[in-house]
């Protein structure tokens, strides 16, 4: 019975210690799971802080997938502890010059993060399972990056979004607003509800869109071209038949 015991605590401990090495599949994982809750965060306090919890160790999750960037883990800690505090502890609708500079922090974050991930993920001419959830973790921050812009916007200017009466029961946008509008923009959906009304506000959704366009774009083309290097290089097998030796 101990040794079934010590075979199956041995397997666990195996499969944590390759669960915690995939880095982008576990961040990939956390990232998904923030969009799925988000619409039940204000719901009620227990869904409220439980998502808080959530993106808190989303962030922590972050830094810890970019480690391999010894060069920049300074910049990325120091960015990440204000990134922190701002999603756990400040309201999104908090006014005044310290929630607002945490949210500006924040968005740097996202982008010094999307820019170490994406350089990494796309250096590496043979890609594996751990560098496409890389990708895709690259996609997922980008259009949390551009919610926390449109937020750092509706800070800086109240009326630069609209939401319509006949499908919002609020009249303030809040966060989940900014997300649901972001990867209604990144995907070309659209997001019904929420409008952008200020000219910096079309803009930097305009911009969204592009950047999502190209980055699919430019996703499939790499991975075109890795497969078809990889097929380049199987050398097909010579099938001539061998000469018969000469008779003496």
């Amino acid at each position: 019975m101990r040794s079934v015991y010590r075979s199956v605590l041995r397997a666990w401990r195996l499969g944590l210690f390759h669960l915690i090495r995939r880095r982008f599949f576990l961040l990939f994982l956390f990232l998904l799971s923030s969009i799925v809750v988000y619409p039940y965060a204000e719901s009620s306090g227990f869904g409220y802080y439980t998502f808080r919890v959530l993106m808190g160790v989303v962030i922590l999750l972050t830094v810890y997938a970019v480690t391999f960037s010894r060069g920049l883990l300074f910049l990325v800690i120091a960015l990440a502890i204000p990134s922190f505090l701002q999603h756990t502890f400040v309201h999104p609708h908090d006014a005044g010059m310290v929630p607002e500079l945490g949210r500006v922090v924040s968005l740097a974050f996202y982008v010094v993060v999307i820019l170490i991930i994406f350089r990494h993920v796309f250096k590496n001419d043979k890609p594996n399972s751990e560098s496409m959830f890389g990708a895709l973790c690259v996609y997922l921050l980008v259009g949390f990056a551009f919610s926390s812009a449109y937020l750092v916007i509706a800070g800086l200017q109240p009326h630069a979004f609209d939401l319509s009466p006949t499908v919002n029961l609020h009249t303030v946008p809040d966060r989940f607003d900014f997300v649901y509008f972001s990867f209604g923009t990144l995907t070309e959906l659209g997001a019904p509800g929420i409008t952008a009304v200020a000219p910096v506000a079309r803009s930097v959704s305009l911009l969204e869109s592009i950047i999502g366009i190209l980055y699919l774009a430019i996703l499939i083309s790499r991975i075109n071209h890795s497969v078809s290097t990889a097929a380049g290089h199987r050398k097909p097998r010579d099938h001539r038949p061998v000469a018969d030796s000469p008779e003496i």
